[in-house]
């Protein structure tokens, strides 16, 4: 693998996971949650991954050469990004956390004598962990940021006559960014916990304008690949 080309790669891909978007604000939302973060966070790079597995297959190439496939993906995951930020909105009061035990326990309301709702949330829910797994993995495999990065932009690093074939460049290049999203999103779901912990306000505020944020991303994505649609349609009409 060419050492400038790789550089190059990795700096125009920290740039793109820097820059706060649909996985960040899953990220942070993660972080917020009462239970562990980091199936949401492989989750999300595992979203990659597939990107990873489609460009060195080369059907990312596939996909640029089909544009109303990429079309029909983008408002697939502009109602995706609706949806989950409508339902990280609508759980915004509940975040926050709860002080444990020095030895684990959950809180317990002294005056009754019963667990909190809040702490019986916290026990045994089946299948939570895969759900925030696969959150994260449609998070992130139809996340049009990432689509841009593997379909646009990682072809420009990859180089036909090097001493690597172009799909183990292709892998390369995608698994760098799959550690790299995974460290990054890791530490941004660890910073969020780590600094709303005891501070439940501030968390809720963090979780409505992540839901919020997520639900403008989305309705902003879906218009912009309607809105020509609509219009051609309606140029159709007029014509006809």
């Amino acid at each position: 693998m060419d050492p400038q080309a790789l550089t190059g790669f990795l700096i125009v891909a920290v740039t793109l996971t820097c820059t706060p978007g649909p996985d960040w604000a899953f990220a942070i939302a993660a972080g917020l949650s009462k239970r562990s973060f980091v199936p949401a966070v492989a989750g999300l790079s595992s979203g990659y991954v597939l990107h990873t597995i489609l460009l060195a297959a080369g059907i990312a190439a596939l996909m640029t050469a089909m544009p109303s496939l990429l079309l029909w993906l983008t408002i697939a995951g502009a109602i995706y990004l609706l949806w989950l930020g409508f339902m990280t909105t609508k759980s915004w009061r509940g975040a926050g956390f709860l002080t444990v035990g020095p030895n684990g326990e959950l809180p317990v309301d002294m005056a009754a004598g019963n667990s909190l709702p809040a702490a019986d949330a916290l026990r045994n829910r089946p299948g939570s962990e895969w759900g925030a797994f696969l959150q994260g993995f449609g998070t992130s495999s139809i996340n049009p940021k990432g689509m841009l990065l593997f379909v646009a932009l990682t072809p420009q690093f990859i180089r036909a006559d090097a001493a690597f074939s172009v799909p183990l460049q292709s892998a390369i290049l995608g698994l760098s960014f799959v550690l790299m999203t995974a460290i990054i999103y890791t530490f941004v779901a660890a910073g969020a916990r780590k600094l709303l912990r005891s501070r439940p306000g501030a968390a809720r505020g963090v979780t409505l304008t992540s839901g919020i944020i997520m639900c403008g991303l989305g309705g902003v994505l879906l218009v912009e690949q309607i809105a020509p649609v609509a219009q051609a349609a309606s140029k159709l009409l007029a014509g006809g």
